[in-house]
């Protein structure tokens, strides 16, 4: 396993992390037994960053990953959670709702205190909620030891100078937006690193539109978006490549990028995703796949308040 540093946090965290997600679901059912093997083999794999929010599968991501966490040494991994976004169509960053939801999130996981809390998918909210409860909410926890560090997340882009003007985060989530497909992430790594930010690029595979199978019904991408995609699957298939592991490689190459965050949800798929780190992308695969994806290159689908298209 590789260890960067995340930004001003000075945690050395591996360069995969562990979307728990998918432990509750959210990409298919699977038991209990088999989320918590696939936690317990990250650990054993060297990942130790852990990220879950209520949100995914309606808090089962996080009871799953309390579960799995139970004896496990608080010193062997950081782990961070979500405030502010509960359900698909529920988004509440109002002081009281942070303030219980973050007690209820501390109770699901039993870790005693989250390494990270995220302000989660901002762009749903008017950005005034945000700072002047939401965040006063998480600076109270901050101040009482149930969270070390603050970040914020979300799918525009857009969402990043309008916080930061006004916040002092030590931390950002971004998804979906450094991928074989969309690396418009690039655009504001220089305002993350003036900050000295945490970078976590979540969803490198594109919420599963870079995989051989394929993404989920709900997905919200357009269809040339997925016929591109499935197009450059089946490129690399035909030649005996893994579309998601070469995603995989590519997004981990970039060492402006702190963690690769990622989900699974079995055993075999962390290790298969742990063989993808530190093993440079081929070049020449890379460019064709890329050249596959040129029409929809960086086209991200629609999400948040207008402000922020």
């Amino acid at each position: 396993m590789e260890y960067r540093i995340l930004g001003k946090t000075g945690l050395k965290v591996s360069a995969l992390g562990l979307g728990c997600a998918a432990l509750g679901g959210v990409y298919g059912e699977l038991t209990v037994a088999e989320a918590i093997r696939a936690l317990h083999t990250a650990l054993e794999e060297g990942i130790n960053y852990l990220d879950t929010a209520p949100l995914y599968a309606l808090t089962k991501s996080e009871t799953v990953a309390g579960k799995a966490l139970k004896g496990i040494g608080r010193d062997r991994y950081y782990i961070s959670s979500k405030v502010g976004r509960y359900a698909v169509d529920v988004s509440d960053f109002s002081y009281q709702r942070v303030k219980e939801g973050l007690e209820a999130t501390l109770g699901r996981l039993g870790c005693g205190y989250l390494d990270i809390v995220i302000l989660h998918d901002i762009e749903f909210v008017p950005l005034s909620q945000v700072i002047e409860e939401g965040l006063r909410a998480v600076l109270e926890a901050k101040a009482e030891g149930k969270v070390r560090f603050i970040g914020a997340s979300g799918l525009p882009l857009k969402i990043y100078p309008a916080i930061l003007a006004q916040a002092d985060l030590d931390v950002v989530i971004t998804y979906a937006n450094y991928t074989l497909q969309n690396t418009s992430v690039e655009g504001v790594l220089p305002l993350f690193e003036k900050h000295n930010l945490g970078v976590i690029n979540a969803s490198p595979l594109g919420l599963g539109l870079l995989t051989p199978q394929g993404p989920q019904a709900w997905h919200l991408a357009d269809d040339e978006m997925k016929e591109a995609c499935r197009k450059a699957a089946e490129y690399c298939a035909a030649r005996g490549v893994n579309i998601a592991e070469l995603g995989m490689q590519f997004a981990m190459a970039n060492p402006r990028i702190h963690v690769t965050l990622t989900g699974a949800r079995t055993a075999e798929e962390v290790q298969r995703n742990v063989r993808s780190v530190g093993v440079a992308p081929d070049g020449e695969m890379v460019a064709a796949v890329r050249e596959i994806l040129a029409p929809v290159r960086d086209r991200i689908w629609p999400g948040g308040r207008a402000e922020y298209q």
